[in-house]
């Protein structure tokens, strides 16, 4: 039987037994997650990405560990991000983050990874982008701001509000920013860690804005980028070859059909652009963290919420479960991470909060399901699961191993197989080829079993 968790009264109980088994100690490693909004897998520089200039995420990578398959469950709406928050809030799959499949609602019981870490002894500050309810917000977090309630805005007119602790948020409280918003969330960042005081460890969530569009970076690093210059992906398409079920979105209507290389060009400029900016941003809080003399003692977590086309596959959004919008980056860096090694190791953005609560020594919730990823950390394991999964609405489904994927149509009834250690860019459709029938049946198969384990009540006809 899977568990949904359903019940209040045993969310409840098991709340209450996590915490008998709590440790006595406060735990002294400080966390700070650092999360950008729609940053693909490939576009950090020490990873492979030779066309984009990132020193700072290159320095994370050659300090810390990276995963360099790190995926998004997907979601059952447009506003990709927002499930993909509640997952990593909570440590929970996508059809129970959420209080129903097509929301953003963190379920009320549900312990999210601050509240877990303040009840634990730990001050716990936002900054930047909630996505989600604000009852959860509330119970999270003990201080920070400004905060951003929505999903997208004029990077240099962001409606933002100060940290209230009463939750009320009123709209009559917000203010209009005029500094660039990874400069205003960086800014906010560094003002707390020079403000905290050591008699407690710190949980810092900063949660940017960038790169999502408008990709309006500033000059400085927009001129770091020629569109004529840029490489047109292997992978691009004048127009997606089918209606894959969400090709009207706003993200899709971005530009004109068919795509031609010199407005995708542009685009991936502008998209570069703007992570370089955010990339110098993060430097400015690595960097106070060293001057405070905190660094040794501060686990950073740099992730992404979910990927983007960028005129892959005739596409430029999120709403796909090609591998450019559900892998995204990952790097773990602090006390005990090992230096300068990656994985490929097949894990979720929601594996965070179990994995964070491992290197801190809090109890992980009897609610979370991800899995710690401490064992890879430790080499004492090379894997945590051998197969993904992802969903996208009712109309788009997905599994893979190491080496096989397949995605499901559903409303057209059609699916594609891929070899990804031969075709990683996703090109060459097998589900034609009958020397391959029995592994599309094997991976059907194995589609409908994680769906009944999941949750997930769509199924093949």
């Amino acid at each position: 039987m899977a568990l949904g968790f359903s019940s209040d009264a045993l969310l409840v109980a098991l709340g209450l037994l996590v915490a008998s088994l709590a440790p006595a100690a406060v735990p002294r490693v400080n966390v700070v997650v650092l999360l950008a909004d729609d940053q693909r897998f490939d576009t950090i520089r020490a990873l492979g990405n030779t066309e984009i200039r990132t020193p700072h995420l290159d320095q994370l990578a050659r300090e810390g560990f990276a995963f360099t398959h790190a995926f998004l469950m997907g979601s059952g709406q447009p506003a990709v991000c927002v499930p993909s928050r509640a997952m990593l809030m909570t440590g929970r799959t996508l059809f129970r983050a959420t209080a129903r499949f097509t929301n953003g609602l963190i379920p009320r019981l549900a312990p999210t990874l601050p509240s877990t870490l303040r009840e634990a002894g730990y001050t716990t500050y936002l900054v930047g982008k909630w996505h989600n309810d604000k009852p959860s917000l509330v119970r999270s977090f003990s201080g920070g701001g400004p905060i951003f309630f929505g999903g997208m805005a004029d990077h240099t007119r962001m409606r933002v509000q100060a940290f209230d602790s009463s939750g009320v948020y009123a709209q009559t409280n917000e203010r209009i920013a005029t500094k660039f918003s990874s400069e205003l969330f960086a800014d906010a960042a560094i003002d707390i860690l020079r403000r905290h005081s050591r008699a407690t460890p710190f949980f810092l969530y900063v949660a940017f804005t960038a790169p999502h569009d408008p990709r309006t970076p500033p000059k400085e690093t927009a001129e770091l980028y020629r569109p004529e210059a840029i490489r047109l992906p292997k992978n691009f398409q004048p127009e997606h070859p089918f209606d894959n079920g969400e090709l009207k979105i706003r993200d899709e209507k971005l530009l004109p059909w068919p795509r031609t290389p010199e407005a995708v060009q542009k685009e991936i400029a502008a998209y570069y652009g703007m992570i370089t900016h955010l990339d110098g941003q993060i430097g400015r809080i690595l960097r106070v963290l060293e001057e405070t003399g905190r660094a040794r003692d501060t686990l950073v977590v740099f992730a992404g919420d979910n990927g983007l086309a960028v005129g892959q596959h005739g596409l430029l959004g999120k709403q796909n479960l090609y591998e450019h919008s559900i892998r995204v980056p990952l790097v773990l860096r602090g006390p005990g991470i090992p230096r300068g090694e990656r994985s490929d190791a097949l894990v979720y953005l929601f594996d965070v909060f179990p994995t964070v609560c491992g290197l801190t020594g809090v109890a992980v919730p009897a609610t979370v399901e991800g899995k710690s990823l401490e064992p890879i950390l430790r080499g004492r394991q090379q894997r945590v699961r051998d197969t993904v999964f992802a969903a996208y609405r009712n109309v788009q489904r997905m599994v893979r191993d190491e080496r096989w994927k397949l995605i499901w149509y559903p409303t057209i009834e059609r699916v594609q197989l891929f070899d990804l250690s031969s075709d990683p860019l996703e090109m060459r459709d097998l589900s034609g080829d009958r020397r391959y029938a029995a592994r599309a049946a094997a991976l059907k198969g194995r589609l409908a079993e994680m769906q009944a384990r999941l949750d997930d009540t769509l199924s093949f006809k």
